[in-house]
């Protein structure tokens, strides 16, 4: 098989695996408080870091590294999956799962944001055009579409679902500057993040009791929101020689999402759930458009036509 044939195909088995984890979070959270899924979900994410490095051979990799790069981990560990997920998981308490999932996905538009003081980027007139296109799309979802009236649906909700996004955002610009292997530090961040989630569940809660199908829903959201997606898309930017083509699949996940939504938790997917969704994927869409590139296409097109013309002319 092509490995750009194959790389199309990791990428849909991941993006159709994250298009169903909104679904799983919000059945899972009708079984366990928010810290108890964490506690179980990223045990299990663990786990599977932890098979996959064996199997490839790189756990020893991790004790060699100098001190410095196990100090980033227990901060990392402590952003993602310590504070943000705690933050999504209460957003998915909080709110429809139609909801929480596209403020949620607005963290591309918060990099660009957080790209500006961190990075010491400029915003273009372009990236600020497509900020204000999908914070619109969030207007819509977190009012209902009650723009005039300007009255949230659930003012608590909405404001960790766009803080999780800020978080995964702030995660993911100080992520990029980290070389190391991308499992093999996932892993060590996860390890204590562990720590840390293992404190929290001591003192605010409690061990969740066994049940082998409650148990199943939390393994669900640790393997396929946490662990084994992550591999998958990895392989897929790996083995496909055009990126950008592959990314571009990313934004499906939230159109996924509403329809396992629809049939799995039987929530009435409103319509201003839907032009919200489609504001912010545009504004994405639109933050990622290379207009140079797009302008010299149509200037090569039209000179390849004007070339065609003017050939036909000479024959004639």
């Amino acid at each position: 098989m092509p490995e750009q044939k194959s790389a199309y195909i990791y990428a849909i088995i991941a993006v159709f695996l994250w298009g169903t984890v909104a679904t799983a979070m919000k059945i899972s959270l009708g079984y366990f408080d928010f810290l108890q899924l964490l506690f179980l979900s990223v045990f299990v994410s663990l786990l599977t870091l932890f098979c996959v490095l064996v199997y490839q051979k790189k756990l020893k990799n991790i004790f060699k590294w100098p001190a410095k790069a196990y100090l980033k981990s227990a901060i990392f560990g402590l952003v993602n999956p310590f504070i943000y997920y705690i933050i999504l998981f209460r957003a998915y308490e909080l709110l429809p799962a139609q909801e929480a999932q596209p403020l949620n996905y607005t963290w591309p538009i918060m990099i660009t944001l957080l790209s500006i003081p961190i990075l010491k980027q400029k915003i273009s007139f372009k990236n600020f055009i497509a900020i204000l296109i999908s914070f619109f799309g969030v207007l819509v979802i977190s009012t209902r579409g009650q723009l005039a009236d300007f009255s949230f649906s659930n003012p608590v909700g909405a404001a960790y679902g766009i803080a999780s996004a800020v978080v995964w955002a702030l995660f993911w610009v100080y992520n990029i500057k980290d070389e190391r292997d991308e499992i093999s530090k996932l892993f060590l961040n996860f390890l204590f993040g562990m720590v840390y989630i293992s404190i929290a569940l001591f003192i605010f809660s409690d061990v969740p009791k066994f049940s082998s199908k409650h148990y199943l829903s939390a393994a669900y959201v640790g393997l396929f929101e946490m662990g084994v997606t992550f591999i998958i898309w990895s392989l897929a930017l790996k083995k496909s020689k055009k990126t950008a083509g592959v990314s571009k699949l990313i934004y499906l996940v939230p159109f996924i999402s509403l329809v396992v939504i629809y049939f799995v938790l039987g929530e009435d997917i409103q319509q201003s759930t839907l032009i919200g969704l489609v504001f912010i994927i545009s504004g994405l869409i639109f933050d990622n458009i290379n207009f140079s590139k797009l302008m010299d296409r149509i200037k090569a097109r039209r000179l390849k036509r004007k070339t065609a013309v003017h050939s036909k002319e000479e024959k004639s």
